[in-house]
């Protein structure tokens, strides 16, 4: 069954979820009328034969969509349609920009929200399926969600909406405390900013300690600078963290639970660097070998 043969004339649009283009990476060319509202015009896959009668639908679901702001991208909700042999959603939805160029995307992660903001379904889709995109467009397009990817039980009503997961476009971030941002001069912000990029990827629900700095001071204690790493789309809140340190033999070499006062919070899909001091009595530093160390939390 041909994508376009989903649509039929009892669908109508519904709501519309719209996002500035450059929370999608994309450098939007500038317009003569940056001002003014975009009218987006019908835009079929080249693949598409749509027989007349099919272009019909189109061109009445495509007359009820509400014009956008300049630079934006946008998913417009028409219909959903369950699979009753597989539970997948068929999700009908035309995906809109209002940028003065064509663009192509490649993966992003989709939602279906209830009329109350609630989670309805996740799903990651190769937007590079859907061909380029021309300037000023709206092209219509079937996102399945299939049921493993689908929280609840029965198909929404009204008010539902299909939209970006915008936690996950602006990419995983560096999320500095105000007080290393005191006393932390601009460059090295930046540099701390460009290794947290470079770090592997989490999972999307893995929380992650990754080493940072290390030192042995002279009174034996040890101060360890650590990133925290939450893949979660939900910040994390630390109240007390038991802490193990490993050096390049795989030895214990500190060992302690820290109590934080205020709570540490990490913010979704963030990485947060934080110091921990172990005192004296609980490093067991002779002969270390900090060439490589890694931060654990004991289960």
């Amino acid at each position: 069954m041909a994508l376009f043969s989903f649509f039929n004339k009892k669908d109508k649009v519904g709501k519309d979820s719209a996002i500035d283009s450059a929370q999608l990476g994309q450098n939007a060319k500038s317009s003569k009328n940056n001002d003014q509202d975009v009218k987006t015009k019908l835009s079929f896959h080249p693949e598409w034969q749509v027989p007349q009668e099919q272009q019909y639908v189109f061109n009445f679901l495509a007359n009820d969509l509400q014009p956008l702001k300049p630079n934006q991208l946008s998913l417009s909700a028409i219909n959903i349609e369950e699979d009753i042999r597989s539970g997948a959603w068929n999700v009908k939805a035309f995906f809109r920009s209002s940028l003065a160029q064509a663009i192509e995307l490649s993966e992003i992660e989709l939602f279906i929200l209830d009329k109350e903001d609630n989670r309805l379904a996740a799903k990651t889709f190769n937007f590079k399926d859907l061909g380029t995109i021309p300037p000023e467009s709206a092209r219509p397009w079937v996102f399945t969600f299939d049921a493993a990817s689908i929280d609840a039980e029965t198909v929404p009503e009204d008010g539902w909406k299909i939209a970006f997961n915008l936690i996950s476009l602006r990419g995983h971030q560096l999320d500095l405390d105000d007080t290393w941002k005191k006393q932390l001069p601009k460059e090295q912000q930046e540099a701390l900013a460009k290794i947290v990029k470079e770090l592997p990827k989490l999972g999307k629900t893995e929380v992650n300690f990754t080493g940072l700095q290390i030192k042995l001071q002279d009174d034996n204690t040890l101060h360890t600078s650590i990133f925290i790493r939450n893949g979660n789309e939900k910040a994390i809140n630390l109240e007390q963290l038991p802490l193990e340190i490993i050096d390049a033999n795989s030895n214990l070499v500190a060992k302690g639970s820290f109590k934080l006062d205020p709570v540490l919070t990490v913010q979704p899909n963030s990485t947060k660097p934080w110091t921990f001091i172990f005192p004296e009595q609980l490093v067991t530093a002779d002969g270390a070998d900090f060439s490589r160390w890694t931060a654990r939390v004991p289960q």
